[in-house]
């Protein structure tokens, strides 16, 4: 299953447009990394020239090694150098890609709507640290992986036959009153020795991948309560709420805690026997080869020939050994990207309700309910919504109580809810809707003043000429563009979403409370400059009131009349 995951994740990241380029920048750094095998192996054969030019007393001989020593270093180091260039290059050209069609399906196909929390059937967790920090993890651990692997199977090859036409000599001895005899003994040692390594590492490392998926959780969830308290700042300051925040951040942080001693523990169970293993590796081969070398059947540049080719088999065998706990990360990263993508291609919604509202396109530019009745995700009906054909260029009002359906009747016109019976008929115009709450969409004041649109296509002088009539022109003036949303009020957030509604000059515009915390005065100035902006636009109005200085055409009420309404 790993693997396949792993295998989707890397056709992503490595087609799309330039493809081949990307294939040949992966060949080439493959190509610099069989550069470091050849010098591996000519180095094998250094130790034997080299000490037995020691052995002999051949001075000559010895300082030519040590010069042959600095330029297979010195090639080694260009080698790697190059390769690590290139490898860079490749890692940012794929994660791009990766990161793209992640972003696409998440945002393009409205899973970050529908995979919400009591919203969708699979709901994903953290999923901005999935598509930020899980793209770029995958990437660099798949070419570190791919690569290094390719190239250790490659030297392994040429590790094996070195040390097999080393490995003449046989290993003896008693055993139960037996002779045994094991030819080339050295040569069945290494695979022997890293095999079972490599058995036990795994065994006591088996937990860390579930304890790294975990981790990669609660890191991102403490991040996102700081956030969190970053973008209510106003509202913890005023309402004295440094206690509870404090909390929820100390409850976020213990579970940082309890995952990082768990994992703690895991590796210090592997750490019994791998931090031994790592530092005898290269150091009990010369202990295996001591017999040939006391029984004279190799000399002392043999010996540390073997001992290296031995060291070298096992190191390459060990590779898995050596990686495992970037290997159980790999495998946590594959699982968390790969659920992301395949939930995000085709986001799932609760079963709990029905999902049969016929959609259909209005012919004459008017927007048709019938027969609708909406549904909460879990399968909660709402009141019924009576039949309406509303008029291009009229303004509707919406009421009812509270939770009869208010905000999720736009979210149905607008094309988002998805549970109930009945049918939308629409027409092909632009809508835009003004959500309660007033949230500040868009990067800086401009951004979020033209949210969708990109500021930089709209006229400089218009912007500002909309914001100073909101009263909002000052706030240009900021140094920066965190400044400049700082500390906005509701009313301010709402003045910035009339910026957006006379900006964007959309066909539909569908307001839930977005005048809720002006002042009867300022509500009546703006909603009359609003409507002579915006002549043209039907407009549909969420109230718990009549908006005052928006004469409105019909009003349209979900469930029982409420006398504590005041419509007049």
């Amino acid at each position: 299953m790993t693997l396949l995951r792993a295998v989707r994740l890397a056709r992503i990241a490595a087609g799309g447009p330039g493809a081949w380029w990307g294939i040949g920048l992966y060949a080439l750094v493959l190509a610099l990394n069989f550069v470091g095998v050849w010098v591996a192996v000519r180095m094998i054969a250094w130790n034997k020239h080299f000490f037995d030019a020691l052995e002999a007393m051949d001075a000559a001989e010895a300082i030519r090694q040590v010069g042959i020593f600095f330029l297979l270093v010195g090639l080694s180091a260009a080698s790697w150098l190059a390769a690590d260039w290139f490898r860079k290059q490749l890692l940012i050209r794929w994660r791009a890609r990766l990161t793209a069609e992640a972003l696409d399906l998440w945002v393009g196909n409205r899973a970050y709507w529908l995979l919400r929390p009591g919203f969708g059937q699979t709901a994903i967790d953290n999923p901005d640290q999935r598509v930020a920090e899980d793209c770029r993890i995958y990437v660099s651990r798949l070419l570190e992986f791919t690569l290094e692997l390719t190239s250790q199977i490659v030297s392994l090859f040429s590790f094996v036959a070195i040390l097999w036409s080393l490995s003449t000599f046989a290993l003896s001895f008693t055993a139960f009153g037996f002779e045994v005899t094991i030819p080339r003994y050295m040569f069945w040692l290494a695979p022997i020795y890293a095999v079972i390594a490599t058995l036990i590492t795994h065994g006591l490392g088996r937990p860390l991948k579930a304890r790294y998926f975990e981790r990669e959780k609660v890191e991102a969830d403490f991040r996102h309560a700081l956030i969190g308290l970053r973008d209510r700042a106003d509202s913890v300051a005023q309402g004295g709420g440094e206690e509870a925040e404090r909390r929820l951040l100390d409850s976020r942080f213990a579970a940082i805690r309890g995952n990082w001693q768990r994992i703690m523990r895991v590796e210090l169970l592997q750490g019994l026997f791998t931090r031994p293993y790592t530092q005898t590796v290269l150091r009990v081969p010369t202990f295996f080869a001591l017999p040939a070398y006391l029984a004279g059947a190799a000399t002392l540049g043999g010996l540390m020939q073997l001992a290296s080719a031995f060291s070298n088999v096992t190191t390459t065998l060990s590779w898995f050994l050596f990686n495992y706990r970037d290997l159980a990360e790999f495998v946590a990263v594959c699982e968390r990207l790969d659920g992301l993508m395949q939930a995000a291609k085709a986001p799932t919604p609760l079963a709990g309700a029905p999902r049969d509202i016929k959609r259909g396109v209005s012919n004459d530019g008017a927007v048709r309910l019938s027969g609708l009745q909406l549904a909460t995700p879990d399968g909660r009906w709402l009141d019924k919504v009576p039949d309406r054909v509303i008029r291009p260029g009229q303004t509707l009002l919406i009421t009812g109580s509270s939770g009869q359906g208010k905000t999720t009747l736009l979210a149905a016109i607008a094309g988002l809810w998805p549970w109930g019976i009945g049918r939308v008929e629409r027409p092909a115009g632009r809508f835009l809707f003004l959500p309660a709450g007033a949230p500040v969409l868009g990067d800086g004041l401009a951004g979020a003043a033209c949210h969708p649109l990109d500021p930089a296509s709209q006229d400089p002088a218009r912007i500002a000429a909309v914001l100073d009539r909101l009263g909002l022109g000052h706030r240009l003036l900021s140094d920066t563009p965190e400044a400049a949303l700082a500390g906005l009020s509701m009313g301010e957030r709402q003045r910035l979403g009339l910026a957006r509604a006379v900006l964007n000059h959309p066909d539909w515009l569908l307001m839930d409370e977005a005048t809720s915390a002006l002042d009867p005065a300022s509500e009546a100035d703006l909603l009359t400059w609003l409507r002579a902006e915006l002549p043209q636009t039907s407009i549909l109005v969420v109230a718990h009131r009549k908006p005052l200085g928006l004469a409105t055409d019909d009003a349209l009420r979900i469930g029982p009349a409420d006398r504590s309404e005041d419509l007049a």
